[in-house]
């Protein structure tokens, strides 16, 4: 099996270290894992492409390489210059340092790796690892990724629903924030919203008396509905959530229809 992996952490992440050695596990001693991972972080561009200007690529080492882009750059670079049109199996996005739950998917570079993946017709999994307090006592914090991360691509690789829509669907995983002996299991589960949580930004003025302005965020450990994303993380399973790229909101569709006959 051939992989391709990337992040939006940025090629010296310890998770992308994790998301190595579980691609080389699932790829096995006749596969090949590559790697095309941002040069530096790109947390929260979501599915951003570096249309309007060129990005630099730098070959690391066998099959390594880091690129001056998002990571769904990273995942066009991969397909069309470094694997010269030879098509992986499998796209991984991650271990994303924090979740991708909840809003957050929206926001993350990791899903938006995925989802880029997505789009050009391949199987894609976004994984990302909770951090709390009970993560901040282990050895590594991404214990949990690490301990199960290859069951889940593997669960998933063999009992997963892989369509091949134009929208197709792929595959959002949060690791729960505890250590991986304490994990449960793993949960399908939708998407959640956090009712309090916002981003917004925080004003500075610099010595040279210029205003900055630190976008910042909101509390991580509000559960949220029953069954879905964080509140099945924060009980101590793993989310599973399949995703699509189309933004339509259907349920409306025949309604808005009417309204506007």
């Amino acid at each position: 099996m051939r992989i391709l992996i990337t992040n939006d952490d940025g090629i010296n992440a310890p998770g992308l270290a994790v998301l190595t050695a579980i691609a080389e596990e699932i790829a096995g001693p006749k596969g090949e894992v590559w790697t095309v991972a941002p040069a530096f972080e790109q947390s929260g561009v979501g599915h951003c492409i570096s249309y309007t200007h060129p990005m630099m690529i730098l070959k690391l080492g066998p099959r390594r390489y880091a690129a001056e882009g998002s990571p769904a750059d990273c995942v066009l670079a991969g397909l069309y210059d470094v694997l010269q049109g030879a098509r992986p199996d499998l796209v991984l996005s991650g271990v994303n340092r924090g979740n991708n739950a909840a809003e957050n998917a929206l926001y993350s570079g990791t899903v938006g790796g995925a989802m880029e993946a997505a789009l050009q017709g391949l199987p894609a999994i976004a994984l990302s690892q909770f951090m709390g307090p009970q993560t901040e006592e282990l050895d590594t914090p991404f214990e949990a990724a690490r301990d199960h991360g290859t069951a889940v691509v593997r669960a998933l690789l063999d009992r997963g629903i892989w369509d091949k829509g134009d929208y197709r669907i792929f595959y959002n995983v949060n690791f729960p924030p505890i250590a991986g002996d304490k994990v449960r299991g793993m949960k399908v589960s939708a998407q959640g919203y956090r009712t309090d949580t916002f981003f917004g930004v925080e004003p500075h003025v610099s010595p040279s008396g210029r205003k900055f302005l630190w976008i910042t965020g909101g509390p991580q450990h509000h559960p949220t509905a029953p069954g879905t994303d964080v509140a099945v993380n924060l009980d101590g399973w793993i989310s599973v959530t399949p995703m699509r790229a189309d933004l339509t909101a259907h349920d409306v569709l025949d309604d808005l229809a009417g309204r506007l006959g």
